[in-house]
């Protein structure tokens, strides 16, 4: 089956299968949010972005061979709903972005800042802050040697835009900066995007719109 990214909730996941990672994606809770579960096919080891919602519906994803982390994007509440639940059946270590770790009600293992490296299994994620959306949101990239790069921007970037920043021109001017900065001045039109909400995208399709969410403002 051809990977699309299109997932509803209450709907099945879809599977973005690479050579060496595989990537599901399902839809959980009442805001529609994202949450991937990425696997390495080497080592069979497992790391979720973002416990949103539906603990059940998260943990039938992961299945009997658990998860060793867990990455919260930001500190926004739709994000981490079922945090605690995942958190107590598998035993798995936090990841957060450093400036956004005491707005998240689970203890957060391991502080993330800008650059830093999360493995899973022999993969390995590049974590990018990106400042405006919340004071500490991060993104995750994985540079696929087999092909293109792959980033997952929980509420940064969507199609069509950043992430809402509520008419501050100083939260946008940072997040706007950051994110054509740090994800579309360092990685290539196909790039594939994962979203914190809503249907994938590439930074292919997004980049010749950057002036014009500049003039606009969000």
């Amino acid at each position: 089956m051809t990977y699309s990214g299109a997932v509803k909730v209450g709907g099945p996941a879809d599977v973005h299968e690479l050579p060496d990672l595989m990537i599901s994606k399902v839809a959980v809770g009442s805001m529609n949010n994202n949450a991937y579960l990425l696997r390495c096919r080497d080592t069979g080891e497992q790391l979720l972005i973002d416990a949103a919602a539906e603990p059940e519906t998260l943990l039938t994803l992961i299945g009997a061979d658990g998860i060793k982390s867990v990455v919260t994007t930001h500190q926004h509440g739709d994000h981490w709903q079922a945090l605690a639940q995942v958190v107590e059946v598998t035993g798995a270590r936090t990841y957060a972005g450093r400036f956004d770790a005491e707005g998240i009600p689970v203890p957060t293992d391991v502080p993330v800042e800008d650059g830093d490296t999360i493995q899973v299994g022999h993969v390995s994620l590049t974590a990018r802050h990106l400042v405006g959306h919340t004071p500490g949101s991060i993104a995750l990239v994985y540079d696929d040697p087999h092909g293109h790069p792959h980033v997952f921007t929980g509420d940064c970037l969507f199609p069509g835009g950043v992430g809402n920043t509520w008419k501050d021109p100083e939260a946008f001017a940072s997040l706007i900066d950051d994110v054509e900065t740090k994800i579309f001045g360092a990685l290539p039109d196909e790039t594939w995007v994962y979203p914190g909400h809503g249907n994938d995208t590439t930074l292919g399709a997004e980049r010749p719109h950057l002036p014009e969410w500049r003039e606009r403002g969000w």
